[in-house]
């Protein structure tokens, strides 16, 4: 067992908890928001956690999704996972969304709205090559593995790794 790591935090709202894990071996420590508020369906806001941390160097959070909140009542993050680099110091803020199509979703004051893992992140120094070395998987990508009827074709569709543009999607095609 390793020992823990040493992050600085300070409260940017003196009454807000200090992030906490729930249960023993959980990876990610709960965040809550200090602000109030309604989504509408398919309505996004910026969540205040009344928190900022100082990472030491070679350190990065993540804020990941609560998966009870996605499942219950359909509310994700729309940048998930967020980012927090260790030269950052504002406040962490969580960007949310209600994905339910009928039903709003109300946060109180110090409801827990997302979990922050904290990790170890390596340094790389890019090289540029003509060419990259050969692998299994080559430059096999979204779905590309199967698993799923619509991946695997057995649904009507081409399967594979092929994917609906953006502009098909516009379109009606």
């Amino acid at each position: 067992m390793r020992n823990p790591v040493d992050v600085l935090i300070r409260r940017v709202d003196p009454d807000v908890p200090i992030p906490a894990y729930g249960h023993p071996g959980d990876a990610g420590a709960d965040l809550v928001t200090t602000e109030a508020t309604v989504l509408a369906p398919g309505e996004r806001a910026v969540l205040p956690t009344g928190v900022s941390i100082a990472l030491p160097d070679g350190y990065a959070a993540f804020v990941h999704p609560r998966s009870g909140l996605a499942a219950r009542c359909g509310v994700a993050l729309v940048n998930a996972p967020g980012t927090v680099d260790a030269g950052y110091r504002g406040e962490i803020k969580v960007i949310v969304v209600n994905l339910d199509p009928r039903e709003s979703v109300r946060f109180e004051r110090f409801d827990r709205i997302a979990q922050l893992v904290v990790q170890q992140v390596e340094k790389v120094r890019f090289h540029e090559v003509a060419e990259l070395p050969g692998s299994a998987r080559a430059e096999g990508g979204f779905g590309s593995t199967g698993g799923h009827a619509a991946v695997d074709g057995t649904d009507g569709t081409t399967g594979g790794n092929r994917y609906a543009s953006v502009v098909s999607d516009r379109e009606g095609q």
